[in-house]
């Protein structure tokens, strides 16, 4: 069995890769170990029984898959490995926490990234970003390797095969010949009627391939734990051959830049409605729209210079980094402030418009970008970047468990209901599609309110039926 701790050389017996034999070799005789065929075939077990009606499931599975790559591999995890194991975990029980489909979905679907990521190993962006992809590279790989597992199983007896032909043999013999009893004997018919349980065929179809999906996603995280990609060495070699004056006047242009139009803007970024009254043309709609843009503009920007300024500019001498340190510095804290115009721009819209996923989903993003700007910042006060492609994503993780604790369905209902006490205004349809998270906050609106809320066009009032397009209840 080929472990991770395995090393790569070049005269190893591979076959064709299009990595090449350093960077993820495919390892000719390396063949699926039984714990991890077992493991898998149990995994899948659980998730067909789990995943399609059972809150838990989706923790249930992922639990069983961590015990699949544990049982596989050898050695200990290292700290960053339980990290990822935390947090998988952690992802993976939104799905029983709550009962609003976007947010556990964007949960486990990160899940899943999150486990082909560490289980990869890589640190720079370019490994990173390739971990993310590893489920579109790991089919004929893992296929093969699950071949050649089987294949060499020696039981000492009837193989795997032919003990699933039987099974199958004799289950189909059975169902035939009870049929015909039951046909032929109303009593017996009866009685094996109340020992059989009902199945239904969809549900029996959907079942089998949630198990083979779940079976094969389990050797998928086994193959990469024992056989882990090295993207690392992919990623290109920062070639520090600008000097001084060739990067500094250009970002300190860009620094200039930024501090003259925060200084004309600043009664757009911080104006507020104020602001919003005296400007001809101005919407509150506009106005954080503008924002959210300008922010997305600007955090784009700023990273993409960060970045080419690191990779380029010489820092060897002490000048360097304290000008390399100064400018970056400055210009993370003048995105900064436009972070915080953007976050107090779509505040101020879903005050006077309303609460939406839409709207709650951009606003966790603003504060996960501002996290990425201060740790730019720490990055530059240490000059060492190293680890901030996993701060990034540990940010992001952090912002998709932070939001699935606010449980965001019942947390929109009850600004809306808020709202409505406030102003008698509400947007009835949209809040009729939220999840069963928002039933206690939806529960406070009146009879009448509540009624179109729960999806009904007409409603009684009293001894007379009024339509939900009742003014008292109007859409913004």
């Amino acid at each position: 069995m080929t472990t991770i701790d395995t090393p790569i050389h070049p005269t190893a017996k591979h076959g064709h890769s299009f990595w090449g034999p350093r960077t993820w070799p495919v390892l000719r005789y390396a063949q699926a170990p039984r714990v991890a065929l077992v493991g898998s075939a149990v995994a899948g077990l659980i998730g067909a029984v789990t995943l399609v009606d059972n809150t838990f499931g989706v923790l249930i599975t992922a639990l069983a898959f961590v015990i699949v790559v544990l049982a596989a591999r050898s050695g200990r995890l290292s700290r960053w490995e339980w990290a990822g194991v935390a947090g998988v975990l952690a992802l993976a029980s939104v799905s029983a926490l709550r009962a609003a489909e976007w947010i556990v979905t964007m949960s486990t679907t990160l899940a899943i990234v999150v486990a082909v990521v560490v289980l990869s190993r890589a640190w720079t962006w370019t490994g990173i970003a390739l971990g993310g992809l590893l489920p579109v590279f790991l089919p004929v790989r893992v296929a093969r390797w699950t071949g050649r597992g089987a294949g060499s199983i020696d039981l000492e007896g009837p193989r795997p095969v032919r003990i699933g032909m039987v099974s199958i043999v004799t289950i189909a013999l059975l169902v035939v010949f009870a049929a015909l009893f039951g046909a032929a004997d109303k009593r017996f018919s009866d009685a094996l009627g109340a020992v059989t349980p009902e199945f239904d065929a969809a549900s029996v179809v959907g079942r089998i391939l949630v198990f083979l999906l779940t079976a094969a996603g389990a050797l998928a995280v086994a193959y990469v734990a024992l056989h882990p990609p090295r993207f690392d060495r992919l990623a290109p070699t920062p070639r520090r051959t600008v000097q001084l004056w060739e990067w500094m006047v250009p970002l300190g242009a860009v620094v200039a830049l930024f501090v003259v139009f925060v200084g004309f803007q600043v009664p757009t970024l911080f104006g507020g409605q104020g602001h919003v009254r005296t400007t001809e043309g101005l919407t509150n709609a506009e106005y954080a729209r503008q924002g959210f843009w300008q922010l997305l503009a600007v955090t784009v920007l700023t990273l993409l210079v960060i970045a080419v300024t690191v990779a380029k500019a010489r820092r060897e001498d002490r000048g360097d980094r304290i000008a390399l340190r100064a400018l970056l510095g400055a210009l993370c804290l003048l995105s900064l402030v436009i972070v915080a115009s953007a976050l107090h721009r779509m505040s101020l819209y879903e005050q006077q418009y309303g609460y939406t996923t839409l709207r709650l989903f951009v606003t966790a993003v603003e504060w996960w970008l501002a996290s990425v700007f201060v740790l730019v910042l720490v990055s530059g006060v240490r000059m060492s970047g190293r680890w901030l492609p996993r701060a990034v994503g540990v940010g992001a993780v952090l912002t998709v468990l932070a939001l699935a604790a606010l449980n965001p369905d019942a947390y929109i209902a009850r600004h809306n209901v808020e709202r409505f006490e406030q102003t008698g205004r509400i947007d009835v349809f949209y809040l009729s599609g939220l999840s069963s998270d928002a039933d206690a906050e939806l529960d406070r609106l009146p009879d009448f309110t509540r009624a179109c809320v729960q999806g009904r066009g007409v409603v009684r009032v009293g001894n007379t039926w009024q339509w939900c397009t009742d003014p008292s209840i109007s859409v913004p």
